[in-house]
Protein backbone atom coordinates (compact mmCIF):
# COMPACT_ATOMS: atom_id res chain seq x y z
CA UNK A 1 0.00 0.00 0.00
CA UNK A 2 1.45 3.29 -1.23
CA UNK A 3 -0.14 7.05 0.53
CA UNK A 4 -2.43 7.11 -2.27
CA UNK A 5 -4.14 3.47 -3.00
CA UNK A 6 -5.25 0.06 -1.58
CA UNK A 7 -4.27 -2.99 -3.09
CA UNK A 8 -6.77 -3.72 -6.05
CA UNK A 9 -7.71 -7.46 -5.95
CA UNK A 10 -10.01 -9.17 -9.61
CA UNK A 11 -12.74 -11.37 -8.84
CA UNK A 12 -11.95 -12.24 -12.23
CA UNK A 13 -8.77 -13.93 -11.61
CA UNK A 14 -10.76 -16.59 -9.55
CA UNK A 15 -11.64 -17.99 -12.90
CA UNK A 16 -8.79 -17.30 -14.76
CA UNK A 17 -6.97 -21.30 -13.81
CA UNK A 18 -4.90 -22.01 -11.17
CA UNK A 19 -2.03 -20.03 -11.28
CA UNK A 20 -3.86 -16.57 -11.41
CA UNK A 21 -6.37 -17.93 -8.43
CA UNK A 22 -3.22 -18.79 -6.26
CA UNK A 23 -1.86 -15.44 -7.48
CA UNK A 24 -5.29 -13.73 -6.11
CA UNK A 25 -5.39 -15.85 -2.75
CA UNK A 26 -1.17 -14.34 -1.90
CA UNK A 27 -2.93 -10.79 -2.27
CA UNK A 28 -5.83 -11.48 -0.52
CA UNK A 29 -3.61 -12.50 2.76
CA UNK A 30 -0.64 -9.82 2.08
CA UNK A 31 -3.40 -6.97 2.13
CA UNK A 32 -5.34 -8.27 5.03
CA UNK A 33 -2.48 -9.12 6.68
CA UNK A 34 0.12 -5.60 6.29
CA UNK A 35 -3.31 -3.04 5.51
CA UNK A 36 -6.89 -4.81 6.61
CA UNK A 37 -8.11 -3.05 3.25
CA UNK A 38 -8.44 -3.94 -0.22
CA UNK A 39 -10.10 -2.54 -3.19
CA UNK A 40 -12.15 -5.80 -4.91
CA UNK A 41 -12.82 -5.68 -8.67
CA UNK A 42 -16.41 -7.03 -8.85
CA UNK A 43 -17.86 -7.07 -12.27
CA UNK A 44 -21.37 -6.49 -10.96
CA UNK A 45 -23.71 -5.06 -13.90
CA UNK A 46 -23.88 -1.00 -13.91
CA UNK A 47 -27.78 -0.89 -14.35
CA UNK A 48 -27.87 -3.17 -10.75
CA UNK A 49 -25.65 -1.17 -8.68
CA UNK A 50 -27.40 1.89 -10.19
CA UNK A 51 -30.99 0.71 -9.26
CA UNK A 52 -29.56 -0.21 -5.66
CA UNK A 53 -28.02 3.53 -5.42
CA UNK A 54 -31.28 4.58 -6.64
CA UNK A 55 -34.01 3.37 -4.77
CA UNK A 56 -31.60 4.48 -1.61
CA UNK A 57 -31.96 7.81 -2.40
CA UNK A 58 -35.72 7.04 -2.85
CA UNK A 59 -35.65 6.00 0.32
CA UNK A 60 -33.28 9.19 2.08
CA UNK A 61 -36.17 11.59 0.35
CA UNK A 62 -39.27 10.00 1.43
CA UNK A 63 -40.72 12.06 3.94
CA UNK A 64 -39.95 12.12 7.76
CA UNK A 65 -43.07 10.62 9.06
CA UNK A 66 -42.26 7.78 6.50
CA UNK A 67 -39.21 7.19 7.93
CA UNK A 68 -40.31 7.45 11.57
CA UNK A 69 -42.77 4.67 11.06
CA UNK A 70 -40.02 2.40 10.71
CA UNK A 71 -37.75 4.36 13.29
CA UNK A 72 -35.05 1.94 15.42
CA UNK A 73 -36.20 2.89 18.53
CA UNK A 74 -39.32 0.93 17.92
CA UNK A 75 -37.08 -2.63 17.21
CA UNK A 76 -35.47 -4.26 19.94
CA UNK A 77 -33.20 -5.88 17.20
CA UNK A 78 -31.74 -2.63 16.25
CA UNK A 79 -33.16 -2.72 12.40
CA UNK A 80 -34.50 0.46 11.10
CA UNK A 81 -34.04 4.01 10.16
CA UNK A 82 -31.66 6.09 12.07
CA UNK A 83 -32.43 10.30 12.50
CA UNK A 84 -29.54 12.06 11.07
CA UNK A 85 -27.28 12.87 14.22
CA UNK A 86 -28.91 9.49 15.72
CA UNK A 87 -26.05 7.59 16.40
CA UNK A 88 -22.94 7.89 17.94
CA UNK A 89 -19.09 6.46 17.69
CA UNK A 90 -16.73 6.73 20.46
CA UNK A 91 -18.91 8.79 22.09
CA UNK A 92 -19.18 11.51 19.63
CA UNK A 93 -22.39 11.92 17.60
CA UNK A 94 -22.27 10.82 13.91
CA UNK A 95 -23.97 13.12 11.58
CA UNK A 96 -25.42 10.76 9.22
CA UNK A 97 -28.77 9.08 8.52
CA UNK A 98 -29.16 5.59 7.81
CA UNK A 99 -31.74 2.08 7.34
CA UNK A 100 -30.36 -0.69 8.92
CA UNK A 101 -31.30 -4.14 7.72
CA UNK A 102 -30.27 -7.71 9.06
CA UNK A 103 -30.78 -11.18 8.18
CA UNK A 104 -34.93 -11.60 8.62
CA UNK A 105 -36.01 -13.97 11.35
CA UNK A 106 -39.23 -14.58 13.54
CA UNK A 107 -38.84 -13.10 16.76
CA UNK A 108 -37.67 -15.53 18.98
CA UNK A 109 -38.38 -14.46 22.34
CA UNK A 110 -35.07 -14.71 23.64
CA UNK A 111 -33.04 -12.84 26.46
CA UNK A 112 -30.19 -14.89 27.42
CA UNK A 113 -27.70 -14.96 26.21
CA UNK A 114 -28.60 -11.55 25.88
CA UNK A 115 -26.79 -11.16 21.88
CA UNK A 116 -29.65 -13.29 20.84
CA UNK A 117 -31.85 -10.47 21.09
CA UNK A 118 -30.34 -8.83 17.76
CA UNK A 119 -32.17 -11.73 15.86
CA UNK A 120 -35.96 -10.50 14.63
CA UNK A 121 -37.52 -9.38 11.70
CA UNK A 122 -36.80 -6.25 9.68
CA UNK A 123 -38.95 -3.06 9.42
CA UNK A 124 -39.30 -2.34 5.72
CA UNK A 125 -40.80 1.14 4.69
CA UNK A 126 -44.38 1.23 3.39
CA UNK A 127 -44.42 4.26 1.20
CA UNK A 128 -41.36 2.57 -0.73
CA UNK A 129 -42.52 -0.93 -1.42
CA UNK A 130 -39.77 -1.60 -3.55
CA UNK A 131 -37.14 -0.90 -1.34
CA UNK A 132 -37.25 -4.25 -0.15
CA UNK A 133 -37.33 -6.43 -2.97
CA UNK A 134 -33.96 -4.68 -4.18
CA UNK A 135 -31.81 -4.78 -1.23
CA UNK A 136 -32.55 -8.40 -0.63
CA UNK A 137 -31.91 -9.22 -4.12
CA UNK A 138 -28.86 -7.56 -3.24
CA UNK A 139 -27.89 -9.36 0.27
CA UNK A 140 -28.30 -12.67 -1.99
CA UNK A 141 -26.02 -11.44 -4.67
CA UNK A 142 -23.35 -10.45 -1.78
CA UNK A 143 -24.18 -13.50 0.25
CA UNK A 144 -22.75 -15.81 -2.39
CA UNK A 145 -20.11 -13.51 -2.71
CA UNK A 146 -18.83 -13.44 0.89
CA UNK A 147 -18.74 -17.27 1.48
CA UNK A 148 -16.63 -17.17 -1.87
CA UNK A 149 -14.46 -14.92 -0.19
CA UNK A 150 -14.04 -17.07 3.15
CA UNK A 151 -13.29 -19.85 0.91
CA UNK A 152 -10.22 -18.37 -0.78
CA UNK A 153 -8.94 -16.61 2.28
CA UNK A 154 -9.21 -20.49 4.46
CA UNK A 155 -7.11 -21.88 1.64
CA UNK A 156 -4.44 -18.43 1.69
CA UNK A 157 -4.18 -19.35 5.29
CA UNK A 158 -3.20 -22.79 5.01
CA UNK A 159 -6.82 -24.60 5.69
CA UNK A 160 -9.57 -26.26 4.10
CA UNK A 161 -11.67 -24.24 1.83
CA UNK A 162 -14.91 -25.06 3.80
CA UNK A 163 -13.18 -24.00 7.65
CA UNK A 164 -15.49 -21.04 8.04
CA UNK A 165 -18.56 -22.85 6.65
CA UNK A 166 -20.18 -24.75 9.87
CA UNK A 167 -20.10 -21.05 11.63
CA UNK A 168 -21.75 -19.51 8.75
CA UNK A 169 -24.83 -21.84 9.38
CA UNK A 170 -26.81 -19.36 9.22
CA UNK A 171 -25.04 -16.30 8.29
CA UNK A 172 -25.90 -13.34 10.27
CA UNK A 173 -26.47 -10.36 7.53
CA UNK A 174 -25.68 -6.89 8.03
CA UNK A 175 -26.94 -4.23 5.47
CA UNK A 176 -26.75 -0.48 5.73
CA UNK A 177 -27.87 2.44 3.07
CA UNK A 178 -26.15 5.68 4.32
CA UNK A 179 -26.51 9.17 3.76
CA UNK A 180 -23.99 11.62 5.02
CA UNK A 181 -25.23 15.20 4.13
CA UNK A 182 -22.53 17.79 3.50
CA UNK A 183 -21.77 20.47 6.56
CA UNK A 184 -19.56 23.38 7.21
CA UNK A 185 -19.21 22.95 10.65
CA UNK A 186 -18.80 19.38 11.54
CA UNK A 187 -16.34 16.46 10.03
CA UNK A 188 -17.33 13.19 11.79
CA UNK A 189 -19.27 11.29 9.16
CA UNK A 190 -18.28 7.96 11.61
CA UNK A 191 -15.86 8.36 13.88
CA UNK A 192 -12.80 5.60 14.15
CA UNK A 193 -13.70 2.31 14.06
CA UNK A 194 -13.36 -1.31 13.52
CA UNK A 195 -16.03 -3.95 12.49
CA UNK A 196 -17.31 -6.21 14.91
CA UNK A 197 -17.44 -9.26 13.34
CA UNK A 198 -15.53 -11.10 9.69
CA UNK A 199 -16.06 -9.34 6.70
CA UNK A 200 -17.37 -6.01 5.19
CA UNK A 201 -18.02 -5.46 1.33
CA UNK A 202 -18.70 -1.32 1.08
CA UNK A 203 -20.34 0.08 -2.03
CA UNK A 204 -19.50 3.84 -2.19
CA UNK A 205 -21.29 6.35 -4.02
CA UNK A 206 -19.17 6.80 -7.40
CA UNK A 207 -16.89 9.85 -7.13
CA UNK A 208 -17.42 10.48 -3.23
CA UNK A 209 -14.63 10.42 -1.11
CA UNK A 210 -14.32 10.69 2.39
CA UNK A 211 -13.21 7.30 3.66
CA UNK A 212 -9.96 7.11 5.59
CA UNK A 213 -8.19 4.33 6.76
CA UNK A 214 -6.06 4.52 9.87
CA UNK A 215 -2.22 3.73 9.08
CA UNK A 216 1.19 4.14 11.43
CA UNK A 217 1.59 7.42 10.31
CA UNK A 218 -1.86 8.92 10.20
CA UNK A 219 -5.19 8.65 8.38
CA UNK A 220 -5.09 7.29 4.26
CA UNK A 221 -7.94 8.78 2.39
CA UNK A 222 -9.40 5.37 0.29
CA UNK A 223 -11.03 7.58 -2.79
CA UNK A 224 -13.57 5.61 -4.75
CA UNK A 225 -12.51 2.84 -7.29
CA UNK A 226 -15.01 2.43 -9.99
CA UNK A 227 -16.32 -1.10 -10.51
CA UNK A 228 -14.52 -1.97 -6.71
CA UNK A 229 -16.19 -2.70 -3.25
CA UNK A 230 -14.01 -1.54 -0.48
CA UNK A 231 -12.84 -4.74 1.87
CA UNK A 232 -12.34 -5.17 4.85
CA UNK A 233 -12.00 -7.75 7.66
CA UNK A 234 -13.50 -7.03 11.30
CA UNK A 235 -12.59 -7.77 14.87
CA UNK A 236 -13.61 -11.93 14.51
CA UNK A 237 -10.53 -12.49 11.59
CA UNK A 238 -8.33 -11.18 13.67
CA UNK A 239 -9.46 -13.55 16.59
CA UNK A 240 -9.48 -16.89 14.38
CA UNK A 241 -5.99 -15.70 13.07
CA UNK A 242 -4.24 -15.01 17.00
CA UNK A 243 -4.02 -11.36 15.41
CA UNK A 244 -1.98 -12.01 11.84
CA UNK A 245 -4.99 -10.18 10.48
CA UNK A 246 -5.55 -7.36 11.98
CA UNK A 247 -9.03 -5.56 11.89
CA UNK A 248 -8.02 -1.75 11.05
CA UNK A 249 -9.49 1.37 12.33
CA UNK A 250 -11.17 3.40 9.51
CA UNK A 251 -13.48 6.32 9.64
CA UNK A 252 -15.58 8.92 7.24
CA UNK A 253 -15.48 12.54 7.11
CA UNK A 254 -18.29 14.45 6.47
CA UNK A 255 -18.54 15.67 2.47
CA UNK A 256 -18.42 19.33 1.75
CA UNK A 257 -21.71 21.54 2.33
CA UNK A 258 -24.02 21.52 -0.15
CA UNK A 259 -23.40 17.91 -1.43
CA UNK A 260 -24.03 14.55 0.17
CA UNK A 261 -22.29 11.07 0.02
CA UNK A 262 -24.46 7.14 0.23
CA UNK A 263 -22.52 4.58 0.98
CA UNK A 264 -23.93 0.62 1.15
CA UNK A 265 -22.01 -1.24 3.17
CA UNK A 266 -23.01 -5.25 3.62
CA UNK A 267 -21.35 -7.00 6.75
CA UNK A 268 -21.36 -10.53 6.29
CA UNK A 269 -20.86 -12.85 9.48
CA UNK A 270 -21.40 -16.17 11.96
CA UNK A 271 -23.95 -16.98 13.53
CA UNK A 272 -24.64 -14.76 16.77
CA UNK A 273 -23.70 -17.93 18.94
CA UNK A 274 -21.49 -19.52 17.04
CA UNK A 275 -17.59 -19.08 18.26
CA UNK A 276 -15.44 -18.32 15.06
CA UNK A 277 -13.01 -21.15 14.80
CA UNK A 278 -9.51 -19.92 14.66
CA UNK A 279 -7.48 -20.94 11.80
CA UNK A 280 -4.09 -23.29 12.68
CA UNK A 281 -1.61 -21.31 10.47
CA UNK A 282 1.71 -22.64 8.83
CA UNK A 283 4.86 -22.16 10.92
CA UNK A 284 6.02 -19.30 8.09
CA UNK A 285 2.60 -17.45 9.21
CA UNK A 286 2.24 -18.03 12.40
CA UNK A 287 5.52 -16.75 13.08
CA UNK A 288 4.33 -13.44 12.57
CA UNK A 289 0.70 -13.30 14.35
CA UNK A 290 0.73 -10.46 16.73
CA UNK A 291 -1.61 -11.67 19.15
CA UNK A 292 -5.45 -9.96 19.36
CA UNK A 293 -5.65 -5.86 20.51
CA UNK A 294 -6.16 -5.68 23.48
CA UNK A 295 -8.06 -2.82 24.86
CA UNK A 296 -9.79 -2.41 28.36
CA UNK A 297 -12.38 -0.17 26.33
CA UNK A 298 -13.24 -2.80 23.42
CA UNK A 299 -13.16 -6.52 24.88
CA UNK A 300 -13.10 -8.50 21.75
CA UNK A 301 -14.87 -11.54 21.88
CA UNK A 302 -14.88 -14.60 20.42
CA UNK A 303 -18.76 -15.07 19.61
CA UNK A 304 -19.96 -12.57 16.92
CA UNK A 305 -23.32 -11.61 18.91
CA UNK A 306 -20.73 -10.44 21.77
CA UNK A 307 -19.14 -8.12 19.38
CA UNK A 308 -22.29 -6.97 17.67
CA UNK A 309 -24.08 -6.11 20.62
CA UNK A 310 -21.33 -4.43 22.18
CA UNK A 311 -21.32 -2.33 19.26
CA UNK A 312 -25.23 -1.56 18.99
CA UNK A 313 -25.61 -0.72 23.05
CA UNK A 314 -22.81 2.03 22.38
CA UNK A 315 -23.72 3.36 18.83
CA UNK A 316 -27.63 3.56 20.12
CA UNK A 317 -28.43 4.42 23.73
CA UNK A 318 -31.79 5.65 23.00
CA UNK A 319 -32.58 2.16 21.52
CA UNK A 320 -30.26 -0.02 24.71
CA UNK A 321 -32.84 2.50 27.62
CA UNK A 322 -36.06 1.82 25.70
CA UNK A 323 -35.66 -2.00 24.92
CA UNK A 324 -32.86 -3.30 27.05
CA UNK A 325 -32.41 -1.81 29.95
CA UNK A 326 -31.13 -4.35 31.71
CA UNK A 327 -28.07 -4.29 30.07
CA UNK A 328 -27.06 -0.58 29.85
CA UNK A 329 -23.90 -0.23 31.42
CA UNK A 330 -22.79 -3.81 30.35
CA UNK A 331 -21.52 -2.61 27.14
CA UNK A 332 -17.75 -3.19 27.83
Amino acid sequence: MTRDALPVLDLADLDAGPEAAERFREALRTATHEVGFFHLRHHIDLAVIEELFDVARRFFVLPEEDKRAIEMTRSPHFRGWTRLDGELTQGQVDHREQIDVGTEREESGIVDPPYMRLDGPNQWPQALPELRTVVQAWIDRLEVLGHRLLAQWALALGAPADHFVPTFAPASILLKLVRYPGTADRSQGVGAHSDPGILTLLLIEPGKAGLQVQADDGWIDVPPTDDCFVVNIGELMEVATDGYLRATQHRVTAPPEGSQRLSIPFFFNPALDAPVPSVDLPPELAARTRGVTQDAANVIGSRYGENLLKARLRAHPDVAALHHADLVGREH
